[in-house]
């Protein structure tokens, strides 16, 4: 097969939209990639302070395992001891870094998926 007849088969596969149709998906995409991104943003801020938590935590833990802590959930404010709080917060915070590299790699995903809209419709940055 020439690479004439294998560009026109890539063409082909190609479906045709019109310019509005390109303009929209290609602010689409890059406004889910922008949604993504800020996702990211917010839950690795949301680690970071588990992180200083559990630092300041992991001290008392050893000191004081039953000293008294308060922690909000569901926006109420609960009473419990530096030993039942710890553990929690480190499955949370885990669960957290696991939910941002699992976004990470729906980005990377999406990056491609633009690169290569971008490609096949010829869309070049003004």
């Amino acid at each position: 097969m020439s690479s004439s007849s294998q560009a026109v088969k890539a063409k082909a596969k190609v479906p045709e939209l019109t310019d509005q149709e390109i303009q929209q998906n290609y602010i689409r995409m890059q406004n889910e990639m922008q949604a993504l991104a800020g996702k990211i943003g917010e839950l690795e801020q949301q680690a970071d302070e588990h992180g200083l938590v559990l630092t300041t935590l992991n001290d008392t833990l050893a000191e004081e395992p039953d000293r008294k802590c308060f922690r909000l959930i569901g926006g109420v404010l609960v009473e419990r001891t530096v030993k039942d709080v710890v553990p929690t917060l480190q499955t949370t915070r885990d669960g957290i870094r696991k939910a941002v590299t699992n976004l990470t790699e729906q980005y990377k995903t999406k990056e491609q998926d633009l690169d290569t809209f971008k490609r096949e419709y010829n869309i070049r940055p003004v």
